[in-house]
């Protein structure tokens, strides 16, 4: 199996743990409404990306990412207590999540023949509508439009990969160097509070 597989499982997984925890605040959320918003930010980008491009949803050709955000849903609930730390220090699942995604929609929407300029767009809806989607149904500002740095952490580790890519370098190395940037940014962003200009109207 190719590593964009198992990227998508891993970015599916995170994302199951990222949705159920995020339910934390509601305290009268059962296992079901929990799997429930888990199972939608885990697969929500990925539905986007693929209506978008015109292909089978992925999530209804295989059944692995659904075991997958299930085990999220799972292991959030298991260790709930060490992993909301984790949560609420770094974002630590949601970043990965992204991370992951960004890489595998922009590499799918490649593989498509999609012009290089439209890629990264196609990876970062990949990477935030599961958020997006998360947020709205717990009846909060989606992530996207909060003053943290979000989207474009997603647009510059594309941008790293388009680079490498035009240099050759080893797809899978590749992966990795870019999905380690948004990271980097991401975390770096949350640590010292940075963020975009303010849109102004003149």
């Amino acid at each position: 199996m190719e590593i964009q597989y198992f990227f998508e499982l891993f970015g599916t997984l995170f994302f199951g743990i990222s949705g159920a925890l995020a339910t934390d605040d509601q305290t009268d959320y059962d296992w079901f409404a929990a799997g429930f918003i888990g199972f939608l930010t885990s697969i929500g980008g990925g539905t986007v990306r693929d209506i978008l491009l015109s292909v089978d949803i992925m999530w209804i050709k295989d059944v692995n990412l659904l075991y997958a955000a299930g085990l999220g849903v799972l292991l959030a609930a298991i260790f709930y207590k060490p992993l909301l730390r984790l949560r609420r220090t770094f974002m630590l699942f949601d970043t990965l999540g992204i991370a992951l995604f960004t890489i595998v929609g922009m590499e799918k929407a490649l593989k498509l023949g999609i012009d290089p300029v439209i890629a990264p767009v196609m990876g970062m809806f990949t990477a935030v509508f599961g958020s997006v989607i998360r947020d709205t149904m717990l009846n909060e500002v989606p992530i996207l439009f909060r003053k943290e740095i979000y989207a474009v952490a997603c647009l510059f580790g594309a941008i790293v990969y388009l680079i490498l890519m035009q240099f050759n370098v080893e797809r899978s190395i590749n992966f990795f160097i870019s999905g380690g940037a948004i990271v980097f940014v991401r975390l770096m962003a949350i640590k010292y509070n940075l963020e975009l200009p303010k849109f102004k109207r003149y």
